[in-house]
């Protein structure tokens, strides 16, 4: 079974930039998509981007022209460079798959599986 594992995650001042990085271990990712979540605390977990295997990208509006997702098949990883990054957008922030088409987006949490542990971003002033 294929295993997730999240990092880059760390303590930043706003306006700063992080790049979290999710490898994937025990097999070859290959998925109709994989994308970032983000949980922040109280809240339920949700969507950030996600990019689909016929190279469509999504961002949830918030993050759109400030985070950019990339995968690199051949280190079988996925990225999000995170810049600008505001308090909001503290979180735990997750990596995972899914096999159908048509999940990304919306980007519902239901259809998505193979999740990692996370990596805390944490944005303070």
């Amino acid at each position: 079974q294929v295993q997730f594992v999240e990092s880059g995650g760390d303590l930043v001042r706003p306006g700063e930039s992080l790049k979290l990085s999710c490898v994937a271990s025990g097999g070859t990712m290959v998925y109709a998509a994989v994308g970032w979540f983000c949980q922040a605390p109280g809240k339920e977990r949700e969507g950030v981007s996600c990019v689909h295997v016929n190279g469509g990208m999504w961002y949830t509006e918030s993050v759109e022209g400030r985070f950019t997702i990339s995968r690199d098949y051949a280190k079988n990883a996925v990225y999000l460079q995170m810049d600008t990054l505001t308090p909001e957008d503290t979180a735990v922030y997750y990596c995972a798959t899914t096999d159908r088409f048509f999940a990304c987006p919306p980007m519902s949490t239901s259809d998505f599986g193979s999740w990692g542990q996370g990596t805390q971003v944490t944005v303070f002033s």
